[in-house]
């Protein structure tokens, strides 16, 4: 016990010089929390990489902590605020320090904790990547193999677009904004086109990669006439969310995006992946494969039932809706429909 201990204080303090150094390189690490937790009967260590400071990020980064304590299993987290350098820096910092296994949220950050494992093989269970094969990051989702395996996030976007067609039975024009560069939007927008061609509906593409940049295409989708705008887990236009809401709550615009934690900060409905679960059961895998020694080559990827309806109620009200009617509308397409208000902090 003593020994895992020394390493966890080893580790955070080498993270905390390699961050100060990193800092004083160019890097923005003046927002890259840390997390440690080190239960009296730990028996390994495990690195948690966050990729933003998110919502719905967040939530999993939580769930996965609270799993590994409930098991006795000592962690430390950082968050490289969306900075690949960082999640470099990070990354090589904890494999250094000896960590028993790592977790990296979000695809880009599985994707750089890939390549920094790629010759110990340490064991790696990422969360929330969209399209684990389509990133590369593994061989298939029931046989990953290499080193890496994982929680998957994948939306059902044709579901998402019978629940806006539902309540938009005569819709015409739709918007679609995301980060072109998350590889976390780039299937579901593909199957957003490939829904909304096949059902004769117009739609308007615009994209950013700062909350700048998406405030900007927002008023241009609104200029454009667009009824609704679809967001697919786009971590991006996550974080940008608390600048958006309110321009399309102002031209009638509903906003559907494909998580919960949308609608906790704004947005008018939020429909997909449970975060909280999908972080608990990220945690147990860790677990499986550190106390149960399960092989992660051989152990599937997670994926989770897609069918939670998120409205938030003060915007669904500034929309003019019934949450009553709308609820009832929605809840034979879904396997919840639930109501939530906009937190200012989450």
């Amino acid at each position: 016990m003593m020994n895992k201990m020394k390493k966890l204080l080893a580790l955070t303090l080498t993270l905390a010089l390699a961050l100060s150094l990193a800092a004083c390189g160019g890097s923005d690490t003046s927002a890259a929390g840390e997390d440690t937790a080190s239960p009296q009967d730990a028996q390994f260590t495990v690195g948690i990489i966050n990729y933003v400071d998110d919502p719905s990020l967040n939530q999993i980064q939580a769930a996965i902590e609270a799993e590994l304590a409930a098991n006795d299993i000592a962690y430390v987290s950082q968050n490289a605020q969306a900075d690949q350098s960082t999640i470099t820096t990070i990354a090589n910092q904890m494999i250094e320090s000896g960590v028993d296994l790592l977790i990296p949220i979000a695809t880009p950050t599985a994707m750089v904790v890939q390549n920094a494992t790629s010759e110990n093989q340490l064991p790696v269970v990422f969360a929330a990547v969209s399209d684990p094969v389509g990133a590369g990051l593994v061989a298939s989702m029931d046989a990953p193999g290499g080193n890496i395996t994982g929680s998957s996030d994948a939306l059902d976007t044709a579901n998402i677009f019978n629940l806006i067609t539902a309540l938009n039975p005569d819709l015409t024009k739709v918007g679609l904004l995301y980060d072109a560069s998350q590889d976390s939007s780039t299937l579901a927008i593909e199957h957003a086109k490939e829904f909304l061609d096949a059902n004769n509906i117009a739609y308007v593409e615009k994209t950013g990669t700062t909350t700048d940049d998406l405030s900007l295409a927002a008023d241009a989708l609104i200029a454009e006439g667009v009824e609704v705008v679809f967001t697919p887990t786009d971590n991006t236009v996550q974080v940008a969310e608390p600048a958006l809401y309110q321009k399309f709550i102002d031209a009638g615009v509903q906003h559907y995006c494909g998580a919960d934690s949308f609608a906790l900060v704004g947005a008018f409905c939020g429909y997909g992946v449970d975060y909280e679960n999908l972080g608990t059961m990220t945690g147990k895998m860790a677990v499986k494969i550190l106390v149960g020694g399960a092989d992660p080559a051989a152990t599937p990827i997670e994926t989770f039932d897609n069918g939670k309806a998120s409205i938030n109620t003060d915007t669904c009200a500034a929309l003019g809706l019934d949450f009553e009617e709308v609820s009832s509308t929605l809840e034979p397409l879904c396997t919840m429909v639930e109501g939530l208000t906009t937190s200012d902090s989450f």
